[in-house]
């Protein structure tokens, strides 16, 4: 069986989840997996097929040292593990994965794996620091996807993002999502009272800022409206103070579990994603399986899914002007909602993927950049 090296910053608590479990005992079938991640505090299961590392403490150095330490964790790895090949997630991570494999002297493939906009890390997360290291992460993601073995993407925006480098990705599928607790249950009729929602982290990629600004024109237009934010990140204050200004009209969240973000999309009557940058948008599968329309901005992956007047409305990123007058417009139609989202119920089906179809799709995708498929034992 084909051994695999999966890394990222990624934080995983053992026990694994129920959702998490299913798809890597269906990538163990397909071939031998090891992966080197991140742990969360708390965390006190064990998985031979994880290579974990704690927090470190104070959070500021948290990150600093994780990518400092990085490449020399991959050369441990490729060293003990011995994988064929390397699968990494982003430009930046990828880059140090080959000083790791440098490092080590060892053979094996390396794969970038593509989910959006490389340059969005550094630009549109975490603090305003990161901002200053901006060129240099443009650098390392140049770097990478020259020297990498393959590269593969999740739609048809990230695919044009590698190819605007010169380089046709080995592979095109979406990321793992388990869509079990959004299709237990056909969808349920739209509220009465018109409500959207919001579901993402708080960063300044995902626009909460815009969708502010846009509720506080949208709410004097639909004066019944309410608006959930479901969330937490360096801009929770948005979120925060949007809910102070409104009360009862403006409820925020910090977390729900897929289970209740299931429910919470059956109490919306839309969900809402503003974003500056975006993959895909795995939430926005999401709603279309809970027959949800989405207003969101045309960028990234959103328009791969998304079709303006069809299955949602699209507006240019940014504008919070456009974004109210989109909302108004579906919050205020009941028949314009509901036909957009059974629409979107309709449109779901070709990103519907058992882990066992996800993990064929990466071990076909091991099988040719390595070669001839490895007999299974």
């Amino acid at each position: 069986m084909r051994r695999l090296l999966m890394v990222g910053r990624t934080r995983y608590t053992l026990p694994l989840d129920a959702s998490l479990a299913r798809k890597f005992d269906a990538l163990s079938e397909e071939l031998d997996v090891r992966v080197l991640a991140g742990t969360r505090r708390g965390s006190r299961g064990t998985d031979p097929r994880f290579r974990l590392y704690p927090p470190v403490a104070p959070g500021k150095l948290d990150g600093v040292t994780f990518w400092a330490l990085f490449p020399f964790r991959v050369a441990r790895e490729l060293r003990s593990h011995r994988p064929e090949i390397v699968l990494s997630q982003g430009g930046q991570e990828t880059a140090l994965v080959l000083a790791g494999r440098a490092l080590a002297r060892s053979r094996a493939k390396v794969v970038m794996d593509v989910h959006g906009d490389p340059g969005a890390a550094t630009r549109l997360y975490g603090s305003p620091w990161r901002r200053a290291l901006a060129p240099l992460g443009d650098a390392m993601t140049r770097l990478a996807i020259r020297r990498v073995d393959a590269v593969r993407t999740i739609s048809g925006y990230t695919t044009g993002l590698v190819r605007d480098h010169g380089v046709e990705p080995a592979a095109v599928f979406p990321a793992y999502m388990d869509l079990a607790p959004f299709l237990a249950t056909p969808p349920a009729s739209p509220p009465a009272s018109p409500t959207a929602l919001f579901i993402g982290v708080l960063e300044r990629y995902k626009a909460v800022d815009v969708l502010a600004e846009a509720w506080r024109i949208a709410s004097a237009r639909v004066p019944s409206a309410r608006l959930r934010i479901v969330g937490r990140g360096t801009m929770t204050k948005t979120a925060e103070e949007l809910a102070e200004q409104f009360p009862g009209r403006v409820e925020w969240v910090p977390y729900l579990p897929a289970a209740e973000v299931a429910a919470a999309l059956d109490d919306a009557t839309l969900l809402v994603l503003p974003s500056r940058s975006e993959g895909l948008g795995r939430v926005v599968i999401e709603a279309f399986c809970r027959g949800r329309a989405v207003v969101g901005s045309r960028v990234g992956g959103i328009p791969d899914v998304v079709t303006d007047g069809q299955t949602g409305l699209l507006v240019e990123p940014g504008d919070p002007t456009a974004l109210a007058d989109a909302l108004v417009r579906a919050l205020s139609e009941p028949e314009l909602a509901a036909r957009l989202g059974a629409a979107a119920r309709d449109a779901v089906g070709p990103w519907l993927a058992s882990p066992e179809e996800y993990a064929r799709r990466v071990r076909a995708l091991v099988d040719d950049v390595l070669g001839e498929p490895a007999e299974q034992s």
